[in-house]
């Protein structure tokens, strides 16, 4: 269903982008932002199941600043190399990067959302508060457990955002998912938090072990009515 395209970001980078798009009319356009482990499989899986519900889905190689063709597995030596890495990652720059993947995916006139997981959860957060810095405005923003967020969650967006956490994630403690809350809290409808029990880091990718299917059936039917409310 897919292909692989180029696009370049203002400050001249050029980074591949994997794009799924629907067989008929869109309804709408979609930036599929990554975890740690490049845009593998899984990735792609997530850009062609929005391309069947009707979304161009573009999703851009973020670690292609350090390495091009990244694709890694969850395996021991893969994690390693992840977390080296997702060390050496600028979210500011990550920013850049999917402000690239947007004005691609927005030329045809589209509306575009973006939903990330992981470190890919925060950066679309970041795409959401930031994005008037990179002269992109997204319709709305999905967030699968962003780690990291507690720092940058009194950030004021300018989209609607949708964010989901696991109650048992062992990388974002609950006091990142409170102090988004907590700074969001008088503006009733400008940050949805969702909080699953029983599911921890990671609930949401069927090729890892935390994978939980029931907390990750109902996170997406909330992100698929909160998209197509916004951008359809």
């Amino acid at each position: 269903m897919g292909e692989w395209v180029k696009v370049k970001t203002d400050d001249g980078h050029e980074l591949s982008a994997y794009v799924a798009r629907p067989e008929g009319e869109p309804v709408g356009a979609l930036v599929v932002i990554q975890e740690i482990f490049g845009v593998n499989a899984s990735i792609r899986a997530v850009a062609d199941a929005y391309a069947e519900d009707g979304f161009v889905s573009i999703a851009p190689a973020l670690f292609d600043r350090m390495e091009q063709g990244i694709e890694l597995g969850y395996g021991e030596g893969d994690m390693k190399k992840a977390y080296e890495l997702y060390g050496k990652l600028d979210p500011d720059k990550s920013v850049a990067d999917v402000a690239a993947a947007f004005k691609y995916a927005e030329a045809g006139g589209r509306g575009v959302g973006v939903v990330g997981f992981c470190y890919g959860g925060l950066v679309s957060w970041l795409t959401a508060t930031r994005g008037n810095v990179y002269a992109i405005e997204p319709a709305c923003a999905v967030g699968y457990y962003p780690g990291g967020i507690g720092r940058v969650g009194g950030e004021e967006p300018a989209c609607p955002v949708l964010l989901h956490f696991g109650a048992d994630d062992d990388h974002i403690g609950v006091d990142q998912v409170n102090a988004v809350r907590e700074a969001h809290a008088k503006h009733e409808g400008e940050v949805e938090v969702y909080v699953y029990e029983g599911a921890g880091h990671a609930f949401a990718n069927e090729a890892r072990p935390s994978y939980k299917a029931e907390p990750a059936k109902l996170a997406r039917e909330r992100t698929l009515q909160f998209l197509k409310t916004h951008i359809a």
